[in-house]
């Protein structure tokens, strides 16, 4: 018992997908009644937590951040620069991901019937007047995420405008309930292991180990669109716009990229990037300091691209045909939906969760992605942090900073 407590929720979560496959192998059908119910209470609990999680997390953001002050040029260019690398992430993951189409023919043990995704059958007008909740709790209630973001900043936004003490007193309270949600989650991600083992027994049991082959090709699209943006697009972009080698820049980056490889955490990884970006690139520590810790909270273009493959993958392995303009409004809707994940902890759980809900998908293609999650955050991390830092230079570089020596270490004098 003393060992279980020493190890960690992601090796209890791998423990529990290879006690998963195992049992799914010996036992075949017979494990299926008591997998089956594991992974049930696991997907209700997560789905218990969705909303609240969404509305408080929101909150607590839009009231800590809404009453700076303007962001100004700086905050524009920063803006730009962030819109521009999501978009290109967002490509590059679905042009791969329909080129190859890993889901297609996936057997992977789902066994909802879904002959359309919600989030496809409507346009991008619709899509921007839903967004808008006639009844905030009715959407609350029936589980829309999108509405249920867009009433919790507009309200967030009208908390920073109150007077005092009525101000003080409501940011008391939202930050109260965020973080009684944050424990909340983080008591609930801890069945994730149990969840996975149910999920991924059961697809054992049923379908076998094909399921993982396709899982495996998956995953393998994901790596590479990542590579490909962090390599091609982004480069590309730095010496467009920056007129700098984003090589020299990710020279001397490594120690950040490698520190936020292995944590999967950008918040974490952050003094590190803002030490690399100041002293190895020479980027000023007015505009690192102020890009950065935006770009740690905001700026997920690793995500934004794993949310879109994700989001498809699933869609492909329902069997369900999306035209490149229905793919475009579940992918919009998968990002927008993913703002109510940030900063919680095992996000990609979380964000996985309320990415499905959003577009009109089951959670149980939460068991499915789960089982390559953890990997795949790593590589998405890398991406983020990368993309944040690339940011900076760019941005310096239109402020008229020359940044001599980019990517050499500061000589000793």
């Amino acid at each position: 018992m003393k060992f279980i407590k020493k190890l960690s929720l992601t090796t209890l979560i791998f423990i529990g997908l290879g006690l998963g496959i195992f049992s799914g192998l010996i036992f075949g059908q017979a494990i299926v009644p008591v997998a089956r119910p594991l992974s049930n209470i696991f997907l209700r609990l997560l789905r218990m937590a969705i909303m609240p999680l969404v509305v408080t997390s929101i909150l607590s953001g839009v009231v800590s951040i809404g009453s700076g002050k303007g962001l100004g040029r700086l905050g524009l260019k920063t803006f730009l620069y962030y819109t521009t690398t999501t978009v290109l992430a967002i490509l590059t993951g679905q042009i791969l991901v329909n080129i190859f189409k890993p889901g297609v023919g996936a057997n992977v043990g789902l066994d909802k019937d879904v002959e359309a995704i919600a989030a496809s059958e409507q346009s991008i007008t619709e899509l921007l007047s839903r967004i808008i909740p006639t009844n905030p709790f009715a959407a609350l209630a029936e589980g829309e995420v999108l509405p249920v973001i867009f009433f919790s900043i507009f309200f967030g936004f009208f908390v920073t405008q109150l007077r005092e003490p009525l101000k003080e007193k409501i940011s008391s309270v939202i930050e109260a309930a965020f973080e009684a949600m944050m424990k909340m989650t983080q008591f609930i991600v801890w069945f994730a292991p149990l969840g996975v083992f149910g999920v991924n027994a059961e697809i054992v049991a049923t379908s076998g180990l094909e399921a993982f082959k396709s899982l495996g090709f998956y995953f393998l699209i994901v790596v590479i669109a990542l590579f490909w943006h962090v390599l091609v697009n982004l480069p590309l972009l730095v010496k467009l716009v920056g007129g700098v080698s984003a090589y020299k820049h990710y020279r001397g980056m490594s120690t950040a990229m490698v520190t936020a490889f292995s944590t999967s955490s950008s918040m974490v990884t952050l003094p590190l990037t803002i030490d690399c970006v100041t002293k190895r690139s020479r980027v000023s520590q007015k505009i690192a300091n102020f890009t950065l810790p935006i770009g740690a909270t905001v700026n997920m273009d690793g995500t934004a691209l794993y949310e879109c493959v994700a989001t498809i993958f699933i869609a492909q392995a329902y069997g369900i045909d999306l035209s490149f303009s229905q793919q475009i409004l579940v992918v919009i809707t998968a990002v927008l939906a993913s703002i109510g994940a940030a900063a919680v902890p095992m996000a990609g759980l979380v964000m996985v969760s309320i990415i499905l809900q959003a577009v009109g998908l089951p959670l149980e293609g939460v068991g499915i992605i789960l089982a390559v999650d953890r990997f795949l955050d790593m590589f998405r991390t890398t991406a983020n942090i990368t993309s944040d830092s690339c940011g900076a230079v760019v941005i310096a570089r239109t402020e008229g900073e020359e940044l001599k020596d980019l990517g050499e270490p500061v000589k000793q004098e």
